[in-house]
This record gives structure tokens, sequence and C-alpha cells, in this order.
């Protein structure tokens, strides 16, 4: 299995939107409003890389109300 944390920034006022549609997203296991500069992180599990880019890249990414986006690749996991 592969595991990421990702930090999201949306637009002003649409945290719960994206939080909403981020959700429902195939392999966001969690997903949390924050404080701090990011407005959302997702804990995103996937079985392979490949995968794990597509939920982050292809999906989370083109959420129109998401402005930016830091991925943090799980290196250990026990």
């Amino acid at each position: 299995m592969f595991y990421a944390y990702v930090l999201i920034k949306v637009e002003p006022g649409m945290q719960n939107d994206a939080l909403a549609k981020i959700r429902k997203t195939k392999g966001v296991n969690q997903a949390h409003t924050v404080t701090g500069p990011y407005d959302i992180i997702v804990f995103v599990e996937e079985s392979d890389l490949e995968s794990l880019k597509k939920t982050v890249v292809s999906k989370i990414q083109n959420f129109s109300m998401v402005k930016d986006t830091m991925t943090c690749i799980v290196l250990d996991v026990l």
C-alpha cells in the first residue's frame, strides 16, 4: 500500500464544499479542515504509486476550488 498526506489550499469560503467533494473521492481515507497555512489535510491510501498519483493529480488537484496542494508521501508505516 502507498499512503500520502495532501495539504490543500482552497478558494476563500470554499472549505466546506471542497471537503465534501474530497471526502467522496475514491482513495481518500480521511479529510479534515485545519488551521494554519493550509485549509484541508487529506490522508490518501492506494494500492500502488500510479493510483496514488491519479488520486492526487487527476482528482483532488482538478477540483475548481483547489488553489494549491503539497503532497507528502509516507515513507515509514508502523
